[in-house]
């Protein structure tokens, strides 16, 4: 039975069944996924070589370059014996340069697609092309109008509730009257609706919301020009508490606030646990970012196009296990990877007990005194 939400209570539930359900499906790998009873060697051969078109969004948001192509490259070996392969393109945040990299896979006859759209409405045109030529797509990370076959995410509007509670949290019993500025993402991009409306439901009503932006394609730059509008309307001192939709914007952020003189930061908030932003926080200048296991969601999304190319219909249904309604199209079935708020407290937890990042990475020279009172030590 599918589900249409991932409640907020169930997170760790569901992170926990997750990867049960991914790890059952890794042992398959050998068995099920490449055969089907009486196949033989050249049967499971012809299986197991496959290939997966990649295409990425940009290069400004780091875990794109860093995690999610050589995680899903990795298990798409893993899982096909080392036969099946990966064509990577990134579109480096152009949906014109997504299209053309998007139509040369289509042409190419690549046997899947996961895409995540610079442009979720622009690049429904070459979604379609690729259906007639019938080729799967799948949506990774934002939600991409079109036929597609599945999407794999996280739950976004629960990134935003996670975020607007955070400053609620940290605003305490002064909330209501704290004057908090809204850094929200590119409007194209159907996570920022999410992440909005999310955010809105903690924040709406409890906080003086001062000033909002949107930040085109979610260029650091843009959120800088905007945070300085927001300074010179609100008043540095009086900027309470900034929402950030992504870690790329909070550091433009913070830089804005201290070059205005801001000595006593107020709590920002981010996303994706970039290094910058978990050493920031390390440091106080962060209050807190998103972290998204960039592990759940990419070995997902490369097992989900595994079983869709091999046809194997209760390996997929068992890992998209949610729908989700798109601008054009209802009930696409779906993997929402839940989300856990990234605090000093629980970094040890988290980033580094995942793999992502090392003790030595996050506490650099410039870390070390701040990364010893969370007892965070690299060091014999």
């Amino acid at each position: 039975m599918k589900t249409r939400t991932t409640a907020p209570a169930a997170a760790r539930r569901r992170a926990l069944a997750l990867t049960a359900t991914l790890s059952a499906l890794s042992l398959t790998a050998c068995g099920v996924l490449g055969a089907s009873g009486d196949d033989g060697a050249d049967a499971r051969a012809k299986d197991y070589d496959i290939t997966v078109g990649l295409l990425l969004p940009d290069r400004d948001t780091a875990r794109f370059e860093k995690f999610d192509y050589p995680l899903i490259k990795e298990r798409i070996a893993s899982e096909t014996d080392r036969r099946g392969k990966v064509v990577y393109a990134n579109a480096g945040g152009s949906t014109e340069k997504q299209s053309e990299q998007f139509r040369r896979m289509v042409t190419d006859r690549v046997d899947v697609i996961l895409v995540d759209a610079v442009d979720a409405r622009a690049v429904a045109p070459d979604v379609r092309r690729a259906k007639e030529a019938g080729i799967p797509v799948i949506a990774y990370d934002r939600l991409a109008e079109g036929p597609i076959d599945a999407y794999v995410s996280h739950d976004n509007e629960l990134v935003g509730q996670v975020q607007g509670r955070a400053l609620v949290n940290a605003l305490g019993e002064k909330a209501e009257t704290s004057k908090v500025v809204m850094m929200h993402g590119e409007p194209a991009d159907p996570n920022t609706k999410l992440f909005k409306k999310g955010a809105m439901g903690e924040l709406d009503g409890n906080v003086d919301i001062a000033a909002s932006f949107d930040t085109r394609k979610w260029l650091p730059e843009v959120a800088a020009a905007n945070m300085r509008k927001a300074i010179k309307k609100v008043g540095a001192g009086n900027v309470a508490a900034v929402y950030s939709a992504n870690d790329g914007m909070a550091g433009a952020v913070i830089q804005e606030l201290q070059d205005a003189g801001v000595t006593e930061l107020p709590p920002v908030t981010g996303q994706d646990a970039d290094l910058a932003a978990v050493r920031r926080i390390v440091d106080g200048t962060q209050y807190m970012s998103v972290y998204k296991s960039f592990l759940l969601e990419a070995t997902g999304a490369a097992d989900m196009a595994v079983a869709k190319v091999q046809e194997r219909a209760i390996q997929f249904d068992a890992l998209a296990r949610d729908v989700i309604d798109s601008g054009s199209q209802k009930d696409i079935p779906a993997m929402l990877v839940p989300v856990v708020a990234l605090t000093p407290e629980n970094i040890e937890d988290t980033v580094i007990a995942d793999g992502v990042y090392t003790v030595r990475e996050i506490c650099a020279p410039a870390y070390e005194d701040d990364c010893a009172k969370i007892g965070l030590t690299p060091w014999p």
